[in-house]
């Protein structure tokens, strides 16, 4: 069975409990104030054939690079987020991309599954978890 493309743009229209989430990181309440008001844009670019992928999350107030191969391990440099590295991995899980960051933080990670013309990332560390949906453009 072939995996979905993730490729493309999506702009985020929902989000829930992601300061308890960056609290959990032990992002400082000036910080969390500021990301919860932004909307970022993700820009997605997806090779299913070898796995490659790059996600582009972008703000006006900080822009988050992520590239690697699905189910190859790397060190992921958190800096922009919370000033950590961790060894992650994302595979797949039927037709969800599942990270895992095993670092300073327990159960930190994400999953992302298309729903449509919907994008949805969940968010994971600490036993909280974070919501949100991107639209994808048009």
């Amino acid at each position: 069975m072939s995996k979905p493309n993730y490729s493309g743009t999506y702009h985020m229209v929902e989000q829930e409990n992601m300061d308890a989430y960056l609290a959990a990181l032990d992002i400082n309440f000036a910080l969390r104030t500021i990301v919860c008001l932004l909307k970022p844009t993700k820009e997605i670019t997806h090779d299913p054939g070898s796995g490659a992928m790059r996600i582009r999350t972008l703000t006006t107030f900080k822009n988050f690079d992520m590239d690697f191969t699905i189910g190859e391990e790397f060190t992921e440099d958190l800096g922009p987020v919370d000033g950590r590295t961790c060894q992650t991995t994302v595979s797949w899980e039927g037709d969800k991309l599942i990270c895992i960051q095993r670092g300073e933080k327990a159960g930190r990670g994400w999953t992302h599954w298309l729903e449509g013309d919907k994008l949805h990332l969940e968010m994971r560390a600490e036993g909280v978890v974070a919501k949100q949906v991107f639209k994808k453009a048009k």
